[in-house]
């Protein structure tokens, strides 16, 4: 299974891969939003939350601290 997720006008900030997962922070200038995307190239899952400019890094490298239940259930039983 795979998940395509379309960042249009964002500029990546910061990415990071370890075991097979990539995470990537990511920022649209034209909405001042900042995202976290996830993919895990094991489990064929990939995700995005919106994080603030006050907690960014914070859910750069957690993001399954601030993923919905629904979606690391998914990973862990995917995995």
């Amino acid at each position: 299974m795979t998940t395509a997720i379309t960042l249009t006008d964002t500029r990546e900030l910061d990415h990071r891969t370890a075991d097979g997962v990539e995470v990537s922070l990511h920022w649209d200038p034209e909405y001042d939003r900042l995202t976290v995307l996830v993919e895990d190239l094991k489990a064929e899952t990939a995700f995005e939350l919106e994080a603030r400019a006050d907690n960014a890094l914070d859910v750069f490298y957690h993001p399954y601290v601030y993923a919905p239940e629904a979606v690391v259930e998914a990973t862990a039983v995917a995995s």
